[in-house]
């Protein structure tokens, strides 16, 4: 089974019963959230309307239970070295952490990651919810951590720093090389005349220190260590100094370890150090007018993506999203030189999908499960059949979904409407309906699909040609005749 950047279409669990075990080196998953709410995507995702319709109402137990068989099968394929991550909101997140647990083992639960997804707004009686919550777990105690680090606050380099002509460096106050308690081993030995132990203390050296050393530095031994730093000037011993200080000159690349808050704050530009951008802004939530939109609207900011990325896997890494949705996790994975997997259950997401990686860099793009023959498009949901037709025909998607005067779509170049029909024998009813739309959008051509028409339909036609109106009327099979190279993606540039 192929497992490096393709797409696979339809229900993620059957797809993931196919994977092997522990290929995966990262997994993000954004699922439908336990909300209650009738989403309506853009591009009409007919299966997750349905999805939110019929899944839920068992309640939450309901939905925990669909969401277990599919975690237990993404922790088979998650390598030990791997990490997960699970984007949920509050209406479910306690008890998705608890099935989690159960799964993963409460041990290997590393993080309940907050992250602001909006302003604030709302005018009920609570406070305003405004944020997510992001379930990490690792396979093991061995996974993947580039520890991540954001800027610091310039008021805490001011305090902490003192500028000189090299730049700056830390300020000799509580600059220690110790922690506290006493150590057995060689941490806890006397260097240099000073002897920790003494003291209920121990050598606690900074990484901060030597982690642009090379690897060889962490074989040393605690006092090699020592010795090694003090040979370099890191370590300065200061007459009526209780203790060896240390020394170091702040870097491009320095910064406090991201937390477990991810919280835009608007308005913060020029507290950090060495940039413009404002606290989290790398993570900030998508505004109505951001040029990423898409209109999905569980759709992800990229640099969220970016962050868990490159946090938790290395280039070449497999990623795995199994709710891809409009396709943010792997867009950034191939932008981040990773190799991907993406499934989701809707032919129009997985569509859009491909055509994000391919501007990201990808080609030849395979979407797996696609439906291929007239009984598969018989058994898609009505949405579904419709964004397949009007693709088929190299169109768009109308945008709007009350009030079309029964405009499904229209073609890409001239703007011509197009009305899909999922039944057989459709009748001179519908020909007439669809004159109507035509008139009341003053255009002069256009198309209605079906899987079959009547001998009425086929007269209406005739008889509004002779009153300069051209109705095509297309057949499914016939559009089945199409090759993929001839079915355009340009039905989703209106975005």
């Amino acid at each position: 089974m192929k497992l490096e950047n393709i797409i696979y279409c339809g229900d993620n669990l059957i797809w993931l019963k196919q994977f092997p075990k522990k290929c995966i080196d990262l997994i993000y998953l954004d699922p439908p959230f336990f909300s209650n709410r009738y989403y309506e995507i853009i591009f009409n995702d007919g299966e997750e309307i349905r999805s939110f319709q019929d899944r839920w109402k068992g309640g939450i137990n309901h939905y925990i239970e669909w969401m277990k068989e599919r975690v237990f099968e993404l922790h088979r394929v998650l390598k030990d070295t791997g990490s997960f991550y699970l984007h949920c909101d509050w209406h479910a997140s306690h008890y998705l952490k608890v099935m989690c647990d159960d799964i993963f083992g409460y041990n290997n639960f590393k993080n309940e990651i907050v992250w602001r997804r909006t302003g604030t707004h709302g005018k009920s009686k609570r406070y305003s919810p405004v944020h997510d919550v992001i379930l990490f777990y690792s396979k093991s105690d061995k996974y993947t951590w580039n520890y991540p680090k954001k800027p610091y606050m310039k008021g805490h380099v001011e305090e902490y720093f003192i500028k000189d002509e090299k730049g700056w460096r830390t300020n000799y106050y509580g600059n220690v090389l110790t922690g506290s308690g006493i150590r057995k081993g060689e941490s806890g030995k006397a260097w240099k005349g000073f002897n920790p132990t003494q003291k209920g203390r121990h050598w606690a050296i900074p990484k901060s220190l030597y982690e642009d050393l090379d690897d060889n530095f962490s074989r040393l031994s605690t006092l090699q260590k020592l010795d090694k730093l003090y040979d370099l000037g890191f370590i300065k011993i200061v007459k009526g100094q209780a203790w060896p200080i240390y020394e170091r000159y702040l870097k491009p690349n320095d910064g406090q370890p991201v937390t477990d808050i991810w919280a835009y704050q608007p308005y913060t530009n020029g507290l950090l150090f060495n940039t413009n951008e404002g606290i989290d802004e790398d993570v900030r939530w998508m505004s109505p007018k951001d040029q990423e939109r898409l209109g999905y609207p569980t759709q992800k900011p990229e640099s969220l993506m970016e962050r868990i990325i490159k946090t938790s896997s290395n280039k070449n890494d497999l990623v795995l999203d199994p709710f891809c949705g409009c396709g943010t996790t792997i867009a950034i994975a191939q932008r981040l030189q990773r190799k991907w997997v993406g499934i989701d259950v809707s032919p129009s997401a997985c569509k859009l999908m491909r055509n994000r990686v391919e501007k990201n860099g990808a080609r030849g793009i395979e979407i797996v499960g696609l439906p291929v023959n007239i009984d598969e498009l018989k058994a898609l949901p009505p949405f579904e059949f419709q964004n397949w037709c009007v693709g088929a025909l190299g169109g768009t998607i109308n945008p709007k979904k009350v009030g079309d005067m029964g405009i499904d779509g229209f073609t890409f170049f001239n703007r011509y409407p197009i009305q899909v029909k999922q039944s057989e024998n459709v009748g001179r009813n519908v020909v007439d309906n669809f004159e109507t739309a035509l008139q009341r959008d003053k255009k002069d051509r256009g198309y209605i699909i079906a899987l079959s028409f009547g001998k009425g339909a086929y007269e209406e036609v005739a008889r509004v040609k002779k009153e300069g109106l051209f109705i095509e009327l297309l057949t499914v099979d016939k559009l089945l005749g199409f090759s993929e190279e001839k079915v355009s993606d340009k039905m989703f540039e209106f975005y």
